[in-house]
């Protein structure tokens, strides 16, 4: 996989993400829980972070900072699969349970990829060439 494939693949499973994020946002049976609500914004955090290092093509900050939050958002996956049944056990709740583990699954699967990439060269444009 280059880069371009894998950074596509990553943008398709945070979209992925956000959709579960917006799913939790505003499903009615977890917002009175502080720490359910923090699975969505938590997802939201994971995946806003990376958007100004995506909109300027810088893929190592990119890859940085999915890296650097990515211990967040595996705790909030663990702690939405050990308790999504408390507040229902709803097939949209279980889908997303499954959905959002799949998710977390691919993207450790895809940033240990990151370390394999060739050494990409400097561009034209960056003044330290």
């Amino acid at each position: 996989m280059n880069q371009d494939q894998l950074i596509a693949s990553i943008q398709g499973v945070l979209a992925h993400l956000w959709m579960i994020r917006t799913f939790l946002k505003h499903a009615d049976e977890i917002q009175d829980d502080e720490n359910m609500l923090e699975v969505p914004r938590t997802l939201f955090d994971y995946i806003r972070a990376t958007e100004p290092a995506y909109q300027r093509a810088d893929w190592p900050d990119f890859f940085h900072r999915l890296n650097g939050k990515f211990s967040r958002l595996k705790k909030a996956n663990l702690y939405y699969q050990e308790h999504f049944k408390t507040f229902s056990d709803h097939t949209n709740f279980q889908m997303a349970a499954s959905s959002m583990a799949a998710c977390v699954g691919r993207l450790q699967e895809l940033l240990s990829l990151v370390e394999k990439l060739p050494q990409q060269p400097l561009s034209p444009s960056d003044p330290t060439v």
